[in-house]
């Protein structure tokens, strides 16, 4: 095999196996709202919001996750074998630290925080006792967050593909069981998708734990305390990544009070279109993963170079992927539409911001790939700004004044995302190319 070639089975051997545990991950909140699609629309609402309530809480963490793998990986490149681990173990009393005060905040907050989101009263005590299940296993996401980073830098990204799937069969059993009261479980209705939701996530977390405690002990785990400088260097690389997170998603929310003021239909095809784009970037995103470690690694091994053509091996990739995946979008939008879609006048509203959809995340893969690797080097803040200024200060507000201002609507908020993506790219393009991050001390 030559050299290009093995660079690209090794970014496949690495990435696959987090695309498939992404994409189970994805299924979590999707088979909560399977199980309770039979207790009517109320019911339905309240977890869709629930859940999206749960998203937000979630990213204030996510950072722990890149923190943890930057590091790792770049130990694993130095080969410090008793110092793989360390991230780890200061990832796990970080997220011990921060978890345990959030989920309390979020149980006693509850209908405070749906308030916020829906002021439907109907609705609000569905999505209330199903969000209070779910930041009850807060604790346990976090710490998957860590393990999974420590097992990403040491490039065994299948050990996460595997605990998810097992993970994801609990929660179906569970919450099914706790949704309807089989097998002399009670019968908790839609609080009971919450609650088989988050038992799943403590079946998860102690695999990791056990895992880690028989693989990962020569490696330092839990046997020997971090520096506090490993701590603080932890804070400051997860700090960026969990705040550009949670305003990622909160720009979502945004979008969608402005496509409300476009008018209701918009917002409908509207989430179709976002739920499509997030779930087909799948790829793009497992390879920015694993170029993250890839990054970290070349970087800890004293090789810049090597270190920005694994930014670029990924990106060809992800170009390619996505592309493929793009064709049906551009080819038969009304066919894809129509999968989501029954009102033949919702889906021709969507036809052409569904093929726009199609060329931005072709465009997007640079920004996608780009953005994960800076992260692997520990750029957290560059990509943080990055990421916070063009969505804060040039999409949003343009998306507004294109499509409520001069009422152009849906299309028209398409169109200044389609330029807003590409933007993003070309300015991930030019810090990658700029090569500052080659500097960065972890």
């Amino acid at each position: 095999m030559n050299a290009p070639l093995s660079r690209f089975a090794l970014l496949l051997r690495l990435a696959l196996p987090i695309m498939g545990g992404m994409l189970s991950q994805s299924l979590l909140n999707l088979v909560d709202a399977a199980l309770v699609g039979g207790l009517g629309e109320t019911a339905l609402a309240g977890v869709g919001i629930g859940g999206y309530a749960m998203f937000m809480v979630t990213a204030l963490l996510f950072g722990l996750s890149s923190g943890v793998q930057a590091q790792t990986a770049r130990r694993h490149g130095e080969q410090v074998v008793a110092r793989r681990a360390e991230a780890l173990n200061a990832g796990l009393l970080i997220a011990l630290c921060l978890a345990i005060p959030v989920s309390a905040a979020g149980l006693w907050q509850a209908p405070r925080v749906i308030a916020w989101l829906n002021g439907d009263d109907a609705i609000q005590r569905v999505a209330v006792d199903y969000f209070r299940w779910r930041i009850a296993g807060l604790l346990p996401v976090a710490l998957i967050f860590c393990f999974r980073g420590y097992w990403y830098g040491i490039q065994r990204t299948d050990v996460y593909l595997r605990i998810m799937l097992v993970t994801q069969v609990v929660n179906v059993a569970a919450s099914a069981a706790l949704i309807y009261g089989w097998a002399g479980l009670p019968r908790l209705g839609p609080a009971g998708a919450g609650a088989g939701t988050t038992l799943s996530l403590l079946v998860g977390v102690l695999m990791w734990a056990m895992l880690s405690r028989r693989h990962a002990r020569g490696n330092g785990f839990l046997s020997r305390r971090p520096p506090l400088a490993v701590y603080v260097r932890t804070l400051r690389l997860a700090a960026p990544h969990s705040f550009q997170q949670f305003c990622f998603a909160a720009g979502y929310a945004v979008l969608f009070w402005i496509l409300g003021h476009v008018s209701g239909a918009s917002v409908a095809v509207g989430h179709v279109l976002v739920n499509l784009s997030l779930f087909l970037i799948l790829p793009g995103v497992g390879l920015g993963l694993a170029a993250m470690s890839l990054v970290g690694q070349s970087l800890g091994q004293a090789s810049p170079e090597d270190a920005h053509r694994w930014g670029w091996d990924a990106v060809r990739l992800a170009w390619l992927c996505l592309a493929l995946l793009a064709l049906p979008m551009a080819w038969a939008p009304e066919w894809l539409l129509g999968m989501f879609l029954h009102d033949p006048a919702l889906i021709d509203m969507g036809r052409l911001p569904l093929r726009l959809t199609a060329a931005m995340i072709v465009l997007d893969a640079a920004a996608i790939v780009l953005a994960q690797a800076l992260l692997g080097a520990g750029a957290n803040r560059t990509v943080m700004k990055v990421t916070l200024l063009l969505q804060w200060v040039a999409f949003l507000p343009l998306a507004w004044w294109v499509g409520v201002s001069l009422g152009h609507g849906l299309a028209g908020v398409w169109w200044v995302q389609l330029g807003y993506r590409c933007m993003n790219s070309l300015w991930f393009t030019t810090i990658w190319q700029r090569r500052h991050w080659q500097r960065l001390a972890l």
